[in-house]
């Protein structure tokens, strides 16, 4: 084993961290990017043994690819929800309960799906089955489920899918 890959087990956790700290910090130092850097060495160190089969993260294009439909859909599904509530009554909502097959099969993978679910306002997740397959989502107006559901895999399954290869 390379000195690189015992000092950084886990290099996607370590910029993370760094990313995270930073963002805590609220501020640039150089002390803090020092801390940072211990950090991001340190804590993967120490919890190596518990990631045996970590997934396989593709950064670059796929992941970027990603992180902007997220972004752009947050901001879309933000003036929609404003929508929502300042023009819409109540009894005139559909909200639903979606169930969704995936296709993912990393816990880490289904994990971020139901994050960046969450994340978009108007839908929450709130379910895995035991098995693994379902992801149970609520949506705040779904005219059309099978359309919802087949947007969610479109747009974020199956990006995921090509981040988590």
């Amino acid at each position: 084993m390379s000195l690189m890959k015992r000092l950084l087990p886990h290099p996607a956790l370590s910029v993370t961290l760094i990313v995270v700290w930073m963002l805590l910090l609220n501020s640039l130092s150089v002390g803090g990017l020092v801390l940072a850097v211990i950090l991001a060495v340190l804590v993967p160190l120490f919890t190596s043994r518990f990631w045996p089969d970590r997934p396989k993260i593709r950064f670059g294009w796929p992941l970027i690819d990603y992180v902007l439909v997220v972004l752009w859909d947050i901001l879309v599904a933000n003036f929609q929800v404003a929508w929502i509530i300042l023009f819409r009554r109540n009894r005139d909502l559909r909200s639903r309960w979606l169930v969704i097959p995936l296709e993912l099969t990393a816990p880490e993978a289904i994990t971020a799906l139901a994050a960046t679910i969450s994340l978009t306002p108007g839908t929450v997740s709130s379910d895995v089955s035991a098995c693994g397959r379902y992801l149970l989502v609520h949506g705040i107006d779904v005219p059309d489920a099978e359309a919802d559901i087949a947007r969610i895999k479109s747009r974020y399954e199956a990006r995921l899918l090509k981040v988590f290869a």
